[in-house]
């Protein structure tokens, strides 16, 4: 009789010890398993990203150096104001002209605090900067910066353009008049 009653208690204890202990680490085994898993999924995919970097790094280095500078010109992924403005000074010092008046304002802050900005202004993959200055010279040197201007890698569109009268010589040197122009150009964001 005593044998009986010790083969149920350790029936019990067994029953028990399986009920407490090993049903719950073996779920938590499992749900390890299953972690593990993910992890060697997204490791797996972590390589696969690692080899396309690789690939794609490559594929960059192979463009020639002057081209991508050359691309970052026409299309900065940021804007550096006092470059632009000693650019365009360049450009104009070339046809014996010189900026003056110089002033920068970005048009789409602006046009974001109202109803249509609100409504389409976020979905842009580019920003625009307005760069407004005056202007001296002849026609002629005025028409070559303005060609130029149009020929640069940087995209620029003009806003507008007012042209005042120029002073009357009677030396015979050609009359130089007052440009006031207004550019737009362009960065990615």
């Amino acid at each position: 009789m005593i044998r009986i009653v010790l083969s149920i208690a350790a029936l019990a204890i067994a029953g028990s010890v399986l009920f407490f202990y090993t049903q719950p680490t073996y779920e938590r085994v499992l749900a390890l398993e299953t972690e593990i898993g993910e992890y060697d999924q997204a490791l797996k995919k972590a390589a696969e990203l690692q080899a396309l970097k690789q690939s794609l790094l490559s594929r960059y280095n192979a463009f020639n150096p002057i081209d991508i500078d050359r691309l970052h010109k026409l299309l900065p992924d940021h804007v550096d104001n006092v470059r632009l403005v000693l650019d365009l000074d360049s450009l104009a010092g070339r046809h014996g002209m010189a900026l003056q008046n110089v002033t920068l304002s970005n048009p789409t802050a602006n046009s974001e605090k109202g109803a249509i900005g609100a409504i389409g202004g976020g979905r842009q993959k580019f920003n625009s900067l307005t760069l407004k200055f005056t202007t001296h010279g002849t026609y002629a040197n005025f028409r070559g910066f303005i060609e130029e201007l149009g020929q640069s890698l940087r995209i620029v569109d003009p806003v507008s353009l007012s042209l005042q009268g120029g002073s009357d010589n009677s030396s015979g040197q050609e009359p130089r008049y007052r440009y006031d122009i207004t550019i737009r150009t362009y960065w990615l964001k």
